[in-house]
C-alpha cells in the first residue's frame, strides 16, 4: 500500500478539504510530536444556521479527524486506527470564532500499545470541547476510535 502523504502533512493541508475550506476550518497550532492540534472556526456566512449561529455540522465536522490523525501518526506502523463513533453535545449557540483543543498524551499511546498486544481491538474515548473567544463551552464532541495491532487477526485466529 502506497501511502501519499504523512499526517502531518495532511493536517498542514487541511484546510483545503472541502468541508473545512467551506466552513473555514483551519490548524491553529500543532506541535512537534503531534500529540496536540488547536483547530479553529470562524462564524462566517458560509457556516451560519438560520439563527445566525454556528451550524451544528461544522461544529462536528472541525473536530471529525482529529483524534484519528494524532492516534495514526504515533501508531500506524503496527496499528490499525479507523474512527467508530461520535456523539456531539450543543451546550450553547456559538456566536464567534470558536476553537477545539485536541490533546494526546505519550501514556495513552503506549496504554494502547500495550492493550493491543492482549486484545484484538481498543475502543478509547476521547473528548473535546469547542469554546468560543469567551472560553465558554459551546459544544462537547466524545469520539470513539478503533485500534487494533495489523497482525491481530493472526495473533487471535484459533488454530
Amino acid at each position: 500500500m502506497i501511502k501519499l502523504f504523512s499526517p502531518k502533512k495532511v493536517l498542514k493541508f487541511i484546510r483545503f478539504y472541502p468541508p473545512f475550506l467551506g466552513a473555514g476550518v483551519s490548524v491553529d497550532f500543532m506541535n512537534n510530536d503531534l500529540t496536540e492540534i488547536i483547530v479553529k472556526m470562524p462564524l462566517t456566512r458560509l457556516n451560519k444556521n438560520y439563527l445566525g449561529v454556528h451550524f451544528g455540522g461544522s461544529l462536528y465536522s472541525m473536530c471529525d479527524p482529529f483524534y484519528m490523525f494524532m492516534l495514526l501518526h504515533h501508531l500506524r506502523d503496527e496499528h490499525i486506527v479507523w474512527d467508530q463513533a461520535a456523539n456531539i453535545e450543543f451546550i450553547k449557540p456559538g456566536k464567534s470564532e470558536v476553537k477545539a483543543h485536541f490533546k494526546i498524551t505519550k501514556e495513552l499511546i503506549e496504554d494502547i500499545k500495550q492493550k493491543t498486544l492482549n486484545e484484538f481491538s481498543v475502543k478509547p474515548k476521547l473528548e473535546v470541547q469547542i469554546k468560543d473567544l469567551d472560553g465558554d463551552v459551546v459544544a462537547r464532541v466524545i469520539k470513539t476510535l478503533y485500534i487494533r495491532r495489523k497482525d491481530a487477526k493472526e495473533r487471535f485466529s484459533q488454530s
